[in-house]
């Protein structure tokens, strides 16, 4: 998975964002992302074995190699404060990315369809830290 800059030409560049998300709506309007798609299978009992243990096994990792911004701002996915708020990889987090692949086969097993995304500007941030941002999609 390659991450891309773009720019003008002018020296600057546009740094790319990344995200992975359902292209059809949730209930409350807004696209799920990959952990969320991944777990919903899980809660539904819809993994194997060996996927939920590739699951426990990655989102244990993922917890401890990152942080949950809602652990920083309670009200950052808070849905009337702040809402349609969206987690977007930044291109530092390559060691985040180069396990998603695994999510993303899962996802595909279980017919389940996850895009992937890429914006210089996704949104307003209302979150950041050296790996990630939370952005509210623009109207």
């Amino acid at each position: 998975m390659e991450l891309t800059r773009s720019g003008s030409g002018s020296g600057s560049e546009a740094v790319h964002y990344v995200r992975f998300q359902s292209p059809h709506r949730n209930r409350r309007g807004h696209f799920t992302g990959v952990f969320g798609l991944i777990n919903m299978l899980a809660r539904e009992g819809r993994l194997t074995e060996e996927q939920e243990l590739f699951r426990r096994k990655h989102n244990s990792w993922y917890n401890a190699a990152y942080t949950d911004p809602s652990t920083v701002d309670p009200a950052v996915y808070d849905h009337e404060i702040n809402p349609g708020a969206a987690a977007w990889f930044k291109p530092s987090a390559r060691h985040l990315l180069a396990r998603v692949p695994g999510y993303l086969e899962i996802l595909a097993a279980h017919g389940v369809d996850c895009r992937l995304l890429r914006s210089a500007d996704p949104g307003r941030v209302i979150y950041e830290d050296d790996v990630q941002v939370v952005v509210v999609p623009y109207a």
